[in-house]
């Protein structure tokens, strides 16, 4: 048995949504370290096209906005003008939103719903004739980014957020039995707390954050990265559906607990 290539991606395409910041930018350096051309895309043009230069040539800025189904074919279409083929598709574009229950708004929930379920849904249908003919000699993946608070409870109230992480992981299940038929592994990656513009409070505040995890520490870009390319790669390759949680032991420590008191 030879595992010396098992984690490699020499010459394969990825592309990763919200890959300008955060653990869009963690993965995406991990792919770039494994030998993938990597593109990402992200809102901003100038973030998008900051990051791809600080990462290298072979990090390409793709600045499209997928929080709308016409945003997804978009990125789609500019992405087949380039390539002919998608070998890796991390769906990572997130939004959250956190207000009481008595004044939670629609476009708070509708805004998080759109961007964390629908265009993952959307934006994967648009790329599958890409991930289709990726998917000859091995097969393409897509990780979808779903979150701890698809699990368990946190302390905030962000009712959309949870009910989108959670139905994240569902709808992981559900497309990776019908995509697998095609040879395209769907799965998913459950983060806990790692530095980001969306979890401030692990980013401003990392060691009162870590004081609650078991593990003693909040996630590092490698710890991101590691999960990503296990899937990604011929490791992963019999992997189909699962959630990986990367979290240093956090949902585990708190099962049984009633975080509302």
């Amino acid at each position: 048995m030879d595992c010396s290539s098992l984690f490699r991606l020499d010459g394969r395409i990825a592309l990763v949504t919200g890959g300008s910041r955060g653990i869009g930018r963690m993965i995406a350096e991990g792919f770039l370290a494994q030998g993938a051309t990597v593109y990402i895309a992200a809102r901003k043009a100038a973030a998008c096209a900051a990051t791809a230069e600080e990462l290298g040539p072979n990090c390409i800025p793709l600045p499209v906005d997928v929080a709308t189904v016409e945003g997804c074919r978009a990125l789609a279409a500019a992405l087949a003008e380039r390539e002919t083929r998608l070998d890796i598709l991390v769906n990572n574009a997130g939004a959250a939103w956190g207000v009481a229950f008595e004044e939670f708004p629609e476009q708070g929930w509708d805004k998080v719903m759109d961007l964390n379920v629908k265009s993952p849904f959307f934006l994967t249908q648009a790329l599958h004739p890409l991930l289709t003919a990726a998917g000859v000699d091995r097969p393409a993946k897509v990780i979808n980014i779903s979150s701890i608070d698809g699990q368990r409870l946190n302390p905030w109230e962000t009712y959309s957020y949870h009910a989108s992480k959670a139905a994240l992981i569902y709808l992981t299940k559900r497309m990776a039995a019908r995509l697998v038929r095609d040879r395209i592994n769907v799965t998913s990656i459950a983060p806990g707390a790692f530095a980001s513009e969306m979890n401030r409070a692990a980013r401003d505040h990392g060691d009162a954050v870590a004081q609650a995890i078991p593990a003693g520490r909040i996630g590092e870009p490698e710890d991101m990265a590691a999960a990503a390319i296990y899937l990604a790669s011929r490791a992963g390759d019999y992997v189909v559906g699962e959630t990986i949680t990367v979290d240093g032991g956090l949902v585990h420590a708190a099962l049984g607990t009633s975080i509302d008191g």
